[in-house]
């Protein structure tokens, strides 16, 4: 399977990740739940999260999502990518499901907001003791 490929099931397959944001000239990294469609992903988020006034003041991020075993040959994606904050209403359709029913009424739920985070470059990481690849995105 080539890089693009494994970077493709990685995300398919990992559905959790770390997502990074800068406040204050300082990281702060935090889990989400991500979807995506080809390399495009989307997380919800609540409106009244740090996460979305640190994104409005810098839409920079970077994810690590992938590392799902025990540590050893766990192929894994470095997506450093901007965001989009978006309250659309066919997106939060899109991405809504039951497990979110904890923290939203339903996809109408004023306080959903859905993060499009486009990835500005991917690498695939530990895959089998090779170096770090580059994933050509378009």
């Amino acid at each position: 399977m080539d890089a693009k490929a494994t970077a493709r099931k990685i995300l398919d397959e990992s559905l959790v990740g770390t997502m990074a944001t800068v406040k204050g000239n300082k990281p702060f990294s935090r889990y989400m739940t991500f979807f995506n469609e080809d390399f495009t992903l989307y997380t919800a988020t609540s409106k009244q999260t740090d996460k979305v006034e640190e994104l409005e003041a810098n839409p920079n991020t970077h994810i690590l999502i992938g590392y799902n075993g025990e540590g050893y040959d766990d192929a894994f994606l470095e997506i450093m990518g901007t965001v989009k904050i978006s309250d659309d209403e066919s997106l939060r359709e899109k991405v809504w499901n039951e497990h979110m029913k904890p923290w939203f009424s339903g996809p109408d739920d004023p306080d959903l907001i859905i993060l499009k985070v486009t990835p500005e470059s991917m690498r695939l990481m530990n895959k089998k003791g090779q170096p770090p690849q580059d994933i050509q995105i378009t």
